[in-house]
Protein backbone atom coordinates (compact mmCIF):
# COMPACT_ATOMS: atom_id res chain seq x y z
CA UNK A 1 0.00 0.00 0.00
CA UNK A 2 0.92 3.46 -1.16
CA UNK A 3 1.93 5.68 1.60
CA UNK A 4 -0.06 8.33 -0.07
CA UNK A 5 -2.98 5.74 -0.71
CA UNK A 6 -5.10 5.43 1.77
CA UNK A 7 -8.32 3.50 1.01
CA UNK A 8 -8.11 -0.11 0.34
CA UNK A 9 -9.72 0.45 -3.38
CA UNK A 10 -6.74 2.58 -4.14
CA UNK A 11 -4.59 0.06 -2.31
CA UNK A 12 -5.90 -2.61 -4.71
CA UNK A 13 -5.54 -0.64 -7.32
CA UNK A 14 -1.80 0.27 -6.75
CA UNK A 15 -0.69 -3.61 -6.43
CA UNK A 16 -2.34 -4.60 -9.98
CA UNK A 17 -0.12 -1.74 -11.27
CA UNK A 18 2.79 -3.33 -9.68
CA UNK A 19 3.05 -6.21 -11.16
CA UNK A 20 4.97 -5.29 -13.98
CA UNK A 21 4.44 -7.08 -17.39
CA UNK A 22 7.37 -8.58 -18.96
CA UNK A 23 9.43 -8.99 -14.80
CA UNK A 24 9.23 -12.59 -14.49
CA UNK A 25 12.09 -12.87 -17.46
CA UNK A 26 14.53 -10.37 -15.28
CA UNK A 27 13.77 -12.20 -11.90
CA UNK A 28 16.57 -13.85 -11.91
CA UNK A 29 18.97 -10.72 -12.58
CA UNK A 30 21.72 -9.01 -9.72
CA UNK A 31 19.42 -6.86 -7.85
CA UNK A 32 20.82 -2.78 -8.67
CA UNK A 33 21.22 -0.21 -6.18
CA UNK A 34 18.67 2.14 -7.16
CA UNK A 35 16.31 0.46 -8.90
CA UNK A 36 15.55 -3.17 -7.13
CA UNK A 37 16.40 -1.52 -3.61
CA UNK A 38 18.08 1.75 -1.70
CA UNK A 39 20.92 1.84 -0.10
CA UNK A 40 20.35 4.40 2.74
CA UNK A 41 22.44 7.58 2.64
CA UNK A 42 22.25 8.05 6.85
CA UNK A 43 22.15 4.38 8.77
CA UNK A 44 19.05 3.70 10.36
CA UNK A 45 18.86 2.12 13.87
CA UNK A 46 19.27 -1.60 14.28
CA UNK A 47 18.17 -3.64 17.47
CA UNK A 48 20.36 -6.80 16.69
CA UNK A 49 24.00 -7.29 18.27
CA UNK A 50 27.24 -6.85 15.97
CA UNK A 51 27.70 -10.13 13.83
CA UNK A 52 24.06 -10.52 12.88
CA UNK A 53 21.85 -9.04 9.86
CA UNK A 54 18.14 -7.60 10.56
CA UNK A 55 15.89 -7.66 8.35
CA UNK A 56 12.96 -5.36 9.13
CA UNK A 57 9.19 -6.06 7.84
CA UNK A 58 6.81 -2.92 7.82
CA UNK A 59 3.51 -3.37 7.81
CA UNK A 60 0.12 -2.70 8.38
CA UNK A 61 -3.12 -4.56 9.45
CA UNK A 62 -5.41 -3.35 7.48
CA UNK A 63 -3.22 -3.46 4.30
CA UNK A 64 -4.68 -6.41 2.13
CA UNK A 65 -1.26 -6.57 0.38
CA UNK A 66 0.54 -7.13 3.80
CA UNK A 67 -2.40 -9.63 4.03
CA UNK A 68 -1.27 -11.18 1.27
CA UNK A 69 2.08 -10.95 1.76
CA UNK A 70 1.91 -13.02 5.72
CA UNK A 71 1.81 -16.89 4.48
CA UNK A 72 4.52 -15.66 1.98
CA UNK A 73 7.07 -14.30 4.61
CA UNK A 74 6.35 -16.75 7.31
CA UNK A 75 7.71 -19.66 4.91
CA UNK A 76 10.42 -17.24 4.33
CA UNK A 77 11.44 -16.77 7.60
CA UNK A 78 11.47 -21.04 8.21
CA UNK A 79 14.77 -20.75 5.69
CA UNK A 80 16.33 -18.11 7.34
CA UNK A 81 19.84 -18.54 8.50
CA UNK A 82 21.10 -18.32 11.95
CA UNK A 83 22.88 -15.19 11.84
CA UNK A 84 19.78 -13.24 10.45
CA UNK A 85 16.93 -11.80 12.57
CA UNK A 86 13.28 -10.88 11.43
CA UNK A 87 11.87 -7.64 13.81
CA UNK A 88 7.71 -6.24 12.35
CA UNK A 89 7.62 -3.28 12.45
CA UNK A 90 4.04 -1.66 12.05
CA UNK A 91 3.58 1.63 10.55
CA UNK A 92 1.48 4.27 11.02
CA UNK A 93 1.53 6.88 8.22
CA UNK A 94 -1.59 8.89 9.86
CA UNK A 95 -2.99 8.58 13.56
CA UNK A 96 -5.67 6.37 12.45
CA UNK A 97 -2.83 3.59 12.35
CA UNK A 98 -1.97 3.70 15.41
CA UNK A 99 -4.47 1.56 17.64
CA UNK A 100 -3.55 -1.10 15.19
CA UNK A 101 0.38 0.19 16.04
CA UNK A 102 -0.43 -0.69 19.84
CA UNK A 103 -2.70 -4.00 19.66
CA UNK A 104 0.59 -5.12 18.12
CA UNK A 105 2.74 -4.09 20.63
CA UNK A 106 0.70 -4.87 23.32
CA UNK A 107 0.20 -8.46 21.79
CA UNK A 108 4.34 -8.87 21.58
CA UNK A 109 4.28 -7.62 25.73
CA UNK A 110 1.97 -10.47 26.63
CA UNK A 111 3.48 -12.92 24.20
CA UNK A 112 0.63 -13.49 22.45
CA UNK A 113 1.50 -12.78 18.94
CA UNK A 114 2.15 -16.39 18.15
CA UNK A 115 -1.45 -17.27 18.26
CA UNK A 116 -2.78 -13.65 17.41
CA UNK A 117 -0.85 -11.94 15.03
CA UNK A 118 -2.54 -13.83 11.71
CA UNK A 119 -6.10 -13.77 13.31
CA UNK A 120 -5.78 -10.30 13.66
CA UNK A 121 -4.99 -9.97 9.64
CA UNK A 122 -7.94 -12.50 9.15
CA UNK A 123 -10.68 -10.62 11.17
CA UNK A 124 -10.00 -7.51 8.96
CA UNK A 125 -9.51 -9.49 5.86
CA UNK A 126 -11.81 -12.39 5.83
CA UNK A 127 -14.03 -11.21 8.73
CA UNK A 128 -14.55 -7.48 7.37
CA UNK A 129 -13.81 -6.50 11.22
CA UNK A 130 -11.96 -3.20 11.65
CA UNK A 131 -9.80 -2.34 14.20
CA UNK A 132 -8.57 1.51 13.79
CA UNK A 133 -10.42 2.16 17.08
CA UNK A 134 -9.03 1.37 20.92
CA UNK A 135 -13.13 0.36 21.38
CA UNK A 136 -12.87 -1.94 18.48
CA UNK A 137 -9.65 -3.12 19.50
CA UNK A 138 -10.54 -4.01 22.86
CA UNK A 139 -13.74 -5.85 22.17
CA UNK A 140 -11.75 -7.96 19.77
CA UNK A 141 -9.36 -8.74 22.39
CA UNK A 142 -11.85 -9.92 24.81
CA UNK A 143 -13.28 -12.45 22.62
CA UNK A 144 -9.94 -13.89 21.77
CA UNK A 145 -10.25 -15.04 25.29
CA UNK A 146 -7.66 -12.34 26.39
CA UNK A 147 -7.86 -10.71 29.79
CA UNK A 148 -9.63 -7.22 29.00
CA UNK A 149 -7.23 -5.25 32.11
CA UNK A 150 -4.13 -6.72 31.46
CA UNK A 151 -4.55 -6.30 27.70
CA UNK A 152 -5.37 -2.82 28.24
CA UNK A 153 -2.88 -2.13 30.81
CA UNK A 154 -0.09 -2.86 28.31
CA UNK A 155 -2.20 -1.39 25.65
CA UNK A 156 -1.88 2.30 27.09
CA UNK A 157 1.53 1.54 28.61
CA UNK A 158 4.48 3.72 28.21
CA UNK A 159 6.18 0.85 26.84
CA UNK A 160 4.20 0.57 24.30
CA UNK A 161 3.98 4.16 23.43
CA UNK A 162 7.59 4.44 23.25
CA UNK A 163 7.80 1.34 20.71
CA UNK A 164 4.81 2.93 18.62
CA UNK A 165 7.32 6.11 18.39
CA UNK A 166 9.99 3.97 17.52
CA UNK A 167 8.27 2.47 14.80
CA UNK A 168 7.17 5.05 13.17
CA UNK A 169 10.85 6.84 13.68
CA UNK A 170 12.17 3.64 12.44
CA UNK A 171 9.87 3.91 9.08
CA UNK A 172 11.09 7.08 8.54
CA UNK A 173 14.71 6.55 8.60
CA UNK A 174 14.26 3.89 5.95
CA UNK A 175 12.00 5.91 4.12
CA UNK A 176 9.37 3.80 4.04
CA UNK A 177 6.97 4.47 0.90
CA UNK A 178 4.49 1.79 0.85
CA UNK A 179 3.65 -1.70 2.64
CA UNK A 180 4.72 -4.57 2.68
CA UNK A 181 8.51 -3.34 2.60
CA UNK A 182 11.52 -4.91 3.71
CA UNK A 183 15.02 -3.20 5.60
CA UNK A 184 18.36 -4.83 5.31
CA UNK A 185 21.02 -3.94 8.37
CA UNK A 186 19.79 -0.42 8.41
CA UNK A 187 21.49 0.24 5.02
CA UNK A 188 19.44 -0.92 2.58
CA UNK A 189 15.55 -0.49 1.45
CA UNK A 190 12.91 -2.51 -0.50
CA UNK A 191 9.19 -3.04 -1.34
CA UNK A 192 7.11 -4.93 -4.24
CA UNK A 193 7.14 -1.48 -6.24
CA UNK A 194 10.87 -1.66 -6.81
CA UNK A 195 11.23 -5.33 -6.92
CA UNK A 196 8.68 -5.82 -9.00
CA UNK A 197 6.57 -7.86 -6.81
CA UNK A 198 7.23 -9.51 -3.14
CA UNK A 199 8.05 -12.83 -4.19
CA UNK A 200 10.71 -10.93 -5.77
CA UNK A 201 11.16 -8.43 -2.51
CA UNK A 202 12.56 -11.40 -1.10
CA UNK A 203 14.69 -12.67 -3.53
CA UNK A 204 16.35 -9.30 -3.13
CA UNK A 205 16.57 -9.28 0.42
CA UNK A 206 18.58 -12.51 0.28
CA UNK A 207 20.75 -10.79 -1.70
CA UNK A 208 21.29 -7.61 0.31
CA UNK A 209 21.66 -10.03 3.39
CA UNK A 210 24.73 -11.29 1.79
CA UNK A 211 25.82 -7.84 1.37
CA UNK A 212 25.52 -6.84 4.53
CA UNK A 213 27.33 -9.99 6.20
CA UNK A 214 30.39 -8.27 4.35
CA UNK A 215 30.51 -5.76 7.00
CA UNK A 216 29.13 -7.24 9.52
Amino acid sequence: MKRRDFSLAAASAAMAGSLAPGFAAAQGARPVDGKDFLSLDKPAPVATPKGRVEVVEFFWYSCPHCNAFEPKLEEWIKRLPKDVTLRRVPVAFRDSFVPEQRLFYALEAMGRLGDLHRKVFYTVHVERQPLNTQELVTAWIEKQGVDRAKFLEQYNSFSVGTKARQAAQLQDAYGVAGVPALGVAGRFYTDGERAGNMDRALQVVDFLVTEARKSA
